[in-house]
């Protein structure tokens, strides 16, 4: 089974930067898309950043302009680069990579990262 690790969460100021890094115990060239969702308490997770397997980029609008995602295909690993944090950014920050075919969509998720930032 796939494995995603996650890492690089912990407690930062707001307008601080965090770097979050996925790492996957199989090659991103098998997954269509990987990307970082987010969800706080009392909300729904939410997708805050993918790249697909050509490195197209998708961001929520809350983040765009302060966060980057990229990937590593060499380190089977994708990051979220996180400038300017805002209190608002405070969450569990997961990872998640997709494969699909024309019959199914196959997902997998990493446990999470906390990631906090103060006023």
């Amino acid at each position: 089974q796939v494995q995603l690790v996650e890492s690089g969460g912990g407690l930062v100021q707001a307008g601080g930067s965090l770097r979050l890094s996925c790492a996957a115990s199989d090659s991103i060239f098998n997954f269509n898309t990987m990307g970082w969702y987010r969800q706080a308490p009392g909300k729904q997770r939410e997708l805050v950043a993918r790249i697909t397997s050509s490195g197209s980029t998708n961001y929520v609008d809350s983040v765009k302009g302060r966060f980057t995602i990229s990937r590593d295909n060499a380190k089977n690993t994708v990051y979220l680069q996180m400038n300017s944090l805002k209190p608002e950014d405070t969450a569990v920050y997961y990872c998640n990579a997709q494969q699909s075919t024309i019959i199914r969509e196959y997902e997998y998720w990493g446990r999470g990262t906390q990631v906090t930032v103060s006023s």
